[in-house]
């Protein structure tokens, strides 16, 4: 019995199915998770609930929390209920935390959305991640996990538009009442997508995992060795044996300045925008043109990285990316404006990526899941931190000095990964890190 799935015609068309769905999922995950820093700008203008700049920064914070808690609970709550029931729940959770905020009176009422629609946001995407990893073609899990990254950047861009549309003539209600719709998805979702068949062999269904498998032509993946608690805080103390925790340390580092920067912006580009002079339809599409820029990145990050090395091209892209933030906040010619937040988009979005090949390459087969996945989550504090950081600097009527603090952050991830690369130069591991590390992103 092989230890990944063999897809004949017919699994290939099975491939294709679960990647197609899980495609739409995370496409709406993207539009629910954008929507917000699109609306914003259109609520602090209208004073929409009271809302305060500092407020503004909380809120986003508050959906950023509740993704850390979903994309840390998400693993053991797959391992209980499955992979499928996982990512239909994740698309009501979210989906209905919207609908809460359509229709909340105030600002805690709204905030208590955000964070529960974040809880669903933060679980669907590792879990969708694993989905096709499961399911993907021979040799080609990296480039379809990488596919399916393009489908959260184009809820980015979807996001946009539904501001666009929607929010001057109708209110910013109508935007995360656009969310909601994902509602009419779940049954879709809930009676097309296979259940995962690794999972189905862990927990022993071996009737279910065989019919699945005859059904759609595909060989059973082998059961997984069983993996103990113990064995887990072993491979987790094992990062900071020796001088190990000043790598471990500087791993983290880069990871919560790489997040901060990526939510930071993700939540106050169209606002911080309008500040600097552009009025909301052009705001809007630099969101678009942002996002754009993430598809690319995602696209052509990892044979960057093949050629020439993660950690370097994760510190090149780290150092761009500030210079791309700087850059935002000087007054430019509108088609040089547009070009610069593109080619941010292109390596913002795919430097704290790199950030994870690096650990992933520089750790060892024994704790290469728990390396990553530490440094993964340790990072979603700067992601919790990025939007609030972003409100108070408004609040204090500093906004011009938004983009250089996010610059900065990019700096600080720049210094730190290159440190730790330089400090470890150990030959990659004989085994393929890949699985462990698209399960981080």
């Amino acid at each position: 019995m092989s230890s990944s799935i063999a897809l004949s015609g017919r699994g290939s068309r099975l491939a294709a199915l679960v990647v197609g769905l899980c495609w739409l999922a995370v496409l709406f995950d993207g539009l629910d998770m954008f929507i917000y820093g699109s609306v914003l700008p259109h609520m602090l203008e209208q004073k929409a609930l009271g809302i305060t700049p500092g407020q503004a920064g909380d809120l986003g914070s508050y959906a950023t929390f509740g993704m850390l808690v979903g994309a840390l609970t998400s693993g053991t709550v797959a391992d209980r209920i499955g992979r499928k029931k996982l990512m239909v729940a994740c698309v009501a959770l979210f989906s209905l935390a919207s609908g809460l905020c359509a229709v909340s009176g105030s600002v805690t009422v709204f905030g208590l959305g955000r964070t529960i629609a974040g809880v669903g946001l933060g679980g669907l995407l590792p879990t969708a991640i694993s989905m096709v990893t499961d399911y993907a073609r021979g040799g080609r899990g990296a480039l379809t996990v990488g596919a399916l990254m393009t489908a959260h950047h184009a809820g980015g861009i979807l996001s946009a538009y539904v501001a666009k549309w929607l929010v001057e003539p109708v209110g910013w209600r109508a935007a995360f009442w656009v969310c909601v719709a994902p509602l009419l998805f779940v049954p879709v979702l809930a009676k097309a997508m296979p259940e995962s068949l690794s999972f189905l062999v862990a927990k022993g269904r071996a009737d279910e995992a065989r019919e699945l498998a005859a059904r759609y032509a595909v060989e059973l993946p082998a059961a997984p060795a069983r993996k103990e608690g113990a064995d887990r805080w072993a491979a987790l103390a094992g990062l900071f044996r020796g001088g190990e925790w000043i790598q471990t340390l500087l791993y983290w580092l880069a990871s919560f300045g790489g997040l901060l920067l990526v939510y930071g912006v993700a939540t106050w580009l169209p606002t911080l925008m309008r500040g600097e002079g552009y009025n909301l339809g052009s705001a809007l599409t630099f969101v678009v043109l942002f996002n754009l820029g993430g598809i690319v990145g995602m696209l052509g990050a990892g044979r960057a990285s093949d050629r020439f090395g993660a950690p370097r091209i994760s510190a090149i892209w780290f150092a761009l990316t500030a210079a791309g933030v700087f850059l935002l906040s000087v007054h430019m010619p509108p088609a040089l404006t547009f070009t610069v937040v593109f080619l941010t988009g292109v390596f913002l979005n795919s430097a704290q990526t790199m950030i994870y090949a690096t650990v992933s390459i520089r750790s060892n087969a024994g704790n290469r899941a728990t390396a990553v996945g530490w440094t993964s989550g340790m990072g979603r504090f700067g992601a919790v931190f990025g939007p609030w950081l972003g409100g108070q600097l408004l609040a204090a009527d500093r906004g011009d000095w938004g983009f250089t603090a996010f610059a900065l952050a990019g700096v600080s991830s720049m210094v730190f990964i290159g440190i730790a690369a330089l400090r470890s130069r150990k030959d990659p591991a004989q085994s393929s890190p890949r699985q462990d590390l698209l399960a981080a992103s």
